[in-house]
């Protein structure tokens, strides 16, 4: 089992009368990457800036590699340049009268490294990042994702272990933002530095992390591998915030009518077996499923909600489909061409296996 090269440990900052991180605790497994995900303002970039010693916590431990670098209780802080961590932020950070070499070599030279030394560390940097003719341009002279990728250079030249990334592509056009994912990830494959990645895209999270933490109002809602968060949210913010287009989420009560003693969910116009068999009857709950499991089928039988197809989304390969039963619209996903048009009536089919339960007052996933 991998050694654990960051830990937090209670970290709460407080901003005047607002707690921005409260009381949040993780730990980081070598070579693990993971991404702290959450809306604007949710507490991941000052969680990242706390780690990087760039913040001062309130209170709470910071451990990198088992050195304590912060602890509110023992008046530690080192300095964010004692740290030894790799840092690349949303703006890229370069010094504009500073060349691609020099911007590169910069930290280098603060270190006092040899000439000779910094010019075959940088040389072999520019030649892995494919920048090798761009040394002697200017940041100004470059595109969005050239001076990211100087960025991510500069940081990697001193071979750190750490490397702390905050919305480093936010900047970049789709195209080159998918890019640069599939560059970072490379990065982190091949040298396996322990990462901490800080994004609100949620596209991002999904595809780069090993595991990802839903940050919410500076608390972590669920801490897990993507799969686990997409699959089994922890809770109605984590199942809403992850998925596009987002979760369908239904109202309603649990009763005992299903077969085998499985659960039904009812509301005042259907009923649905879902996989659950414990939990009692009468309970107020949300039952939730995925867009993408929810099917259309010819007839109605059971499992099946009568609808009517409001709005049809084409997009490439996949269909989004919006469909009005009573009070509710439901997403669906669908990756074949639907020939449908507004206005026609349908059967929606919601498998039993992919319904979720949510306690509606804790708003908690509830145990199968």
């Amino acid at each position: 089992m991998a050694a654990d090269i960051i830990e937090v440990k209670n970290l709460t900052k407080v901003f005047g009368n607002v707690v921005a991180v409260d009381n949040v605790t993780f730990s980081i497994a070598e070579k693990d990457f993971l991404i702290l995900l959450g809306p604007s303002g949710c507490g991941k970039t000052t969680i990242l800036r706390m780690i990087a010693g760039l913040e001062i916590p309130t209170q709470g431990e910071i451990y990198l590699k088992d050195r304590l670098v912060f602890s509110s209780s023992k008046g530690v802080f080192v300095p964010a340049r004692q740290r030894e961590v790799g840092l690349v932020f949303q703006s890229y950070a370069l010094w504009p009268h500073m060349t691609v070499f020099e911007n590169i070599a910069f930290g280098l030279k603060v270190k006092r490294e040899g000439s000779e030394v910094i010019r075959k560390k940088v040389d072999d940097i520019l030649a892995y990042m494919q920048l090798e003719g761009m040394k002697d341009r200017y940041p100004q002279e470059m595109s969005g994702g050239q001076q990211q990728r100087v960025a991510l250079a500069r940081m990697l030249v001193s071979h750190p272990d750490i490397l702390l990334m905050d919305e480093p592509l936010s900047n970049l056009d789709a195209k080159l933002r998918l890019e640069m994912r599939a560059e970072i990830k490379n990065i982190h494959s091949q040298i396996g530095a322990t990462t901490v990645y800080v994004t609100h895209d949620q596209v991002e999270g999904q595809t780069m992390a090993s595991n990802i933490a839903v940050i919410n109002k500076g608390i972590i809602e669920q801490l897990a591998p993507p799969k686990t968060i997409y699959n089994r949210p922890a809770n109605l913010f984590v199942a809403d915030f992850i998925g596009s287009p987002a979760i369908n989420l239904m109202e309603g009560r649990t009763s005992s009518e299903g077969d085998d003693g499985r659960v039904c969910f009812k509301t005042g116009e259907f009923t649905l077996v879902t996989a659950y068999r414990n939990i009692q009857p009468g309970r107020e709950v949300v039952a939730a499923i995925r867009p993408e499991s929810i099917s259309i089928v010819k007839e109605e039988s059971a499992n099946t909600i009568p609808g009517e197809v409001r709005t049809i989304l084409p997009s490439g390969p996949e269909t989004v489909l919006r469909v009005r039963h009573a009070n509710l619209v439901f997403s669906l996903l669908l990756t074949q061409e639907v020939n449908l048009s507004p206005g026609q009536k349908i059967h929606l089919y919601l498998p039993a296996e992919n319904i979720l339960v949510f306690d509606k007052q804790t708003g908690n996933l509830l145990p199968l």
